[in-house]
């Protein structure tokens, strides 16, 4: 028996200097960075000041003033994604059945902005011991559960199949749509709306970061502060956003005449068991899930056109990254181009994995990869082609996307084109 194949026919992006897939694209192209001084909060008391924020209006992008008061930000993000995806793939939602329509969302620290806010309302900013609860939003409970967010999509796309929130950290991104496709793989569910979104940029998430200066403190240049693989680097710069996809079998996509933006050909993660936050130098943890995402897709690593790193900008991650790409590619990986958007997009936790799906699947289309935005000086131990500065164009028909996470997850994916022949013999 054949396995199922999944491809993604829907696509939609709210990102910092991009809401939408088309402005986000082009920020990435251009190399234009969206990190700036952190205004949702006066930042000055923090060791990083800097953020990649999303210049997002709920109301202006469709929400009722229900649905905002209702929902965090993070969740207002993936309804929002969740509508161009939907809208994107070209499918009538109000005529599936509903039953075989399921919903995946990654997430990982949930309605953080939420819950500070709510928290210094009831408190009445932390004056109180004992907090007043008839200052909180109605539905404070929402931004409680996680799971809010991936029932607010069902509810937006009429979905009553599977619904699911992953939270694995950094990872959540792809991790959500690699298990939405595994949903489909196996038969569970027909079509997947699935991705991740979060909305960390509050106090909470800043002091947690300072407390393990994991954050650049270069709070004088916000535009060059996140330099993934520059030897100047000095921590990450934290972002939002969300990304959301359409998956579907790939017969009943082309059967119904389906735009195929991509194949999601091969998937998976494994754990370090090593440290919360740190990484072992030799990167065989992420290596592991290059070869098996690559031996499920059924290519070698000749066929990789473009790696879309994890880059977060930390001199342990990108070395560590450097050394999985190695190991996993042998000599292959000297000759294919490799870049980070968290150079111009921040790193947004748990949707990121997500966004950069979003941005591997439009390399493909476009048979362009992004640049790595404030690339100068080249770290020395990282001595792959990092794409500095900027964009490329390049025959791109296969990319390997890779996360890593808090906790020791690291993640991979193969997407391969819709153009003709696949790599491994298949086509779409």
């Amino acid at each position: 028996m054949s396995r199922r194949r999944v491809v993604i026919t829907g696509v939609g992006v709210v990102a910092p200097g991009g809401i939408g897939s088309k402005d986000f694209w082009q920020l990435l192209t251009e190399g234009r960075t969206a990190t700036r001084r952190i205004s949702f909060f006066d930042p000055s008391p923090f060791r990083s000041q800097v953020a990649a924020e999303a210049d997002f209006d709920a109301e202006l992008l469709g929400l009722t003033p229900h649905q905002i008061r209702r929902m965090d930000r993070a969740a207002q993000f993936a309804v929002v994604a969740a509508r161009e995806a939907m809208a994107d793939s070209g499918l009538e939602f109000e005529g599936l059945e509903p039953h075989r329509t399921g919903v995946t969302i990654g997430s990982a620290v949930g309605a953080t902005t939420g819950l500070d806010q709510e928290y210094r309302t009831v408190s009445d900013g932390g004056r109180l011991d004992l907090v007043d609860h008839s200052y909180a939003v109605p539905h404070l409970y929402n931004y409680l559960v996680p799971s809010s967010f991936a029932a607010e999509v069902a509810l937006a796309a009429g979905a009553e199949g599977p619904c699911t929130v992953v939270s694995t950290g950094c990872t959540s991104g792809l991790d959500a749509v690699g298990h939405a496709a595994e949903l489909i793989r196996e038969g569970s569910a027909d079509i997947m709306i699935a991705g991740a979104t979060d909305a960390p940029i509050s106090p909470i998430t800043v002091a947690c970061f300072d407390a393990i200066k994991a954050t650049t403190p270069s709070n004088d240049s916000p535009e060059s502060a996140s330099r993934p693989f520059d030897d100047r680097r000095n921590g990450f710069v934290l972002g939002e956003g969300s990304a959301v996809f359409v998956l579907e079998e790939l017969g009943a996509a082309r059967r119904r005449g389906a735009h195929v933006r991509a194949e999601i050909a091969g998937y998976a993660t494994r754990s370090n068991a090593y440290h919360m936050t740190g990484l072992r130098a030799d990167g065989r943890e992420m290596a592991e899930a290059i070869r098996v995402a690559m031996d499920e897709a059924e290519i070698g690593p000749e066929a990789i056109d473009y790696v879309n790193a994890h880059g977060s900008g930390t001199r342990q991650n990108d070395r560590h990254e450097t050394a999985a790409v190695k190991r996993s590619l042998g000599a292959h990986a000297y000759r294919t181009p490799m870049s980070s958007i968290k150079s111009m997009v921040g790193h947004s936790l748990g949707a990121i994995g997500s966004i950069e799906i979003a941005a591997s699947v439009l390399a493909i289309e476009h048979d362009v990869v992004p640049p790595t935005a404030n690339l100068h000086v080249p770290d020395p131990e990282c001595d792959l082609d990092y794409v500095p500065l900027t964009a490329r164009e390049w025959p791109t028909d296969t990319v390997l996307t890779v996360g890593s996470g808090f906790g020791g997850f690291q993640s991979a994916m193969v997407l391969t084109s819709a153009r003709g022949g696949a790599p491994g013999g298949r086509t779409l």
